[in-house]
């Protein structure tokens, strides 16, 4: 008798408990769904049915795309750099854009084009954070779209994607008055072994080399900055001191790798930035076959340039 009522109370659960899950409202399933990450809701629930696949479309959960997780827990891959994946990462910021219904605020994403982007720009009017590192085809022509129709911008990540200039900078600070944080990153141009035989060589040739004009617009167009990294770029002394004389209220500065600037440069030109907390200097090891020693006299120079003994021979 108790085995027999044991199975009823079994049924009855199981039964009430698909009856629950398919009578959840729409409004339930969000709340749900907002719990899981961008994988589990892409690849698990948005495949169990039209109704869950629906639900998964829902705006409040289209209002971030972040994919930079997905590339950090992973080392750069040479098919990251091939059409088909550009076209995949293309075509999945193209679905956000269109499920969000004008709700996104945040993307984080690689290897995108103008493509996809330019539907941002149509449609994202919303958009706080922008970060499309390593996007070889980008250009200064989308990111103008991008700068008219995102005008509340405040984060901006550009960094290796070497198709855009200063214009970007100007047009974005012009039209972006609230921007805040940049990030123009070049990959490691003095010892490119960790990017050979992954991004083409063609790419990596083609390192943007006006670093000064960069920081002109940097420091014309985006005064109000309060964290700038400019790892490896080829800034010299005038276009670090445009910056510090602009942006005064620069609080993170990065400058890693940054080999045409002193130390005794940085401290000149960073002096007058009295909220500035953390600066990165570029303090790192050149191999000779980069500079030649002519340039700079000898070799101890490098030691008083980067203040480190790595030079001595």
């Amino acid at each position: 008798m108790d085995d027999e009522k044991d199975d009823k109370n079994a049924a009855e659960t199981e039964r009430c408990a698909a009856a629950d899950w398919a009578e959840l409202t729409h409004e339930c399933l969000v709340n749900i769904f907002s719990r899981l990450s961008l994988q589990d809701r892409w690849r698990g629930a948005m495949r169990v049915c039209k109704g869950w696949h629906q639900v998964c479309k829902d705006p409040c959960l289209n209002s971030v795309l972040d994919l930079e997780c997905y590339f950090d827990s992973t080392h750069e891959l040479p098919r990251f750099w091939t059409p088909e994946f550009e076209r995949k990462i293309d075509n999945m910021l193209e679905s956000v854009v269109g499920w969000s219904a004008g709700s996104l605020t945040e993307i984080r994403v690689r290897h995108c084009s103008d493509r996809s982007l330019s539907l941002v720009a149509q449609r994202c009017p919303n958009l706080e954070v922008l970060s499309i590192k390593s996007s070889p085809h980008v250009t200064d022509a989308i990111m103008a779209e991008i700068a008219s129709g995102c005008p509340k911008i405040k984060e901006l990540n550009i960094s290796y994607c070497y198709e855009i200039s200063h214009k970007t900078l100007a047009i974005i600070g012009s039209y972006c008055p609230n921007i805040y944080m940049l990030k123009r990153n070049l990959m490691n141009w003095l010892d490119p072994s960790q990017h050979v035989g992954i991004v083409p060589n063609d790419y990596l040739n083609a390192c943007p080399q006006d670093g000064d004009s960069e920081a002109a617009a940097i420091s014309k167009f985006m005064p109000h900055l309060l964290h700038l990294e400019l790892r490896f770029s080829k800034l010299t002394a005038k276009g670090l001191t445009l910056i510090s004389d602009a942006c005064e209220n620069l609080e993170y500065v990065d400058l890693s790798g940054c080999a045409h600037v002193t130390s005794r440069d940085i401290a000149t030109a960073l002096s007058n930035l009295k909220k500035l907390k953390t600066i990165k200097k570029p303090n790192f090891y050149i191999p000779r076959s980069v500079f030649h020693t002519e340039r700079y006299g000898h070799w101890r120079l490098y030691d008083q340039r980067f203040q480190t003994d790595v030079f001595r021979i």
